[in-house]
């Protein structure tokens, strides 16, 4: 993991996301995104979580470690989960839009880079968890930075540009929202059992 350039494509993305997908088009290897981006940046929101989850509640009791870890955990599960169902949904609903499909390592190499200012958010958020309100507002970026990358890593013309930046940022900001949702139902479901 390259740390130095998960950082410098993060903050060209949040800056100038234009300059940025420019960078990413010429990368060959699209399966890159998994190893080199997505992953390690779940891992930071689900350890920034945890952290600011054990500094909310203290470390006195186990039952503290153990609703950090909870949470953590729903963070990535959350984020992990909303990456690969939003990838998929995008390439399922590109033929509704009139758009050719291209094939799904294609959208989730698309969508890791497009989830950025979602992922800058959780980790932010898991550290100062009273500013949830603002992190929920912000995640409005990602129609931006779609809008900025979808023409160039993408088929699409300028006409089906907006319908696809609209969907593709529902679908990046709604569906790791709805999977901690049901995350974090299931998991107090279970304690009360």
């Amino acid at each position: 993991m390259n740390y130095k350039s998960i950082l410098h494509i993060t903050l060209l993305l949040i800056s100038s996301p234009a300059r940025a997908w420019e960078e990413i088009r010429l990368q060959t290897d699209r399966q890159s995104v998994f190893g080199a981006f997505v992953y390690p940046m779940i891992g930071l929101c689900g350890l920034s979580t945890f952290i600011g989850a054990l500094i909310t509640t203290g470390w006195s009791t186990p039952e503290s470690f153990q609703s950090a870890m909870t949470q953590c955990c729903g963070v990535a599960v959350s984020l992990f989960g909303g990456y690969y169902l939003a990838a998929y949904l995008l390439q399922r609903l590109m033929p509704r839009l009139g758009l050719q499909p291209p094939e799904l390592l294609e959208i989730q190499f698309f969508t890791g880079y497009s989830l950025v200012a979602i992922f800058c958010l959780r980790f932010a958020v898991g550290f100062l968890p009273d500013f949830q309100l603002i992190g929920l507002l912000l995640q409005f970026y990602t129609v931006f930075i779609v809008w900025e990358g979808a023409p160039l890593l993408l088929p699409l013309d300028e006409k089906r540009r907006l319908p696809f930046t609209l969907t593709c940022s529902l679908l990046l900001i709604a569906t790791p929202m709805v999977i901690q949702l049901v995350f974090n139902q299931l998991t107090t479901r279970l304690v009360l059992l």
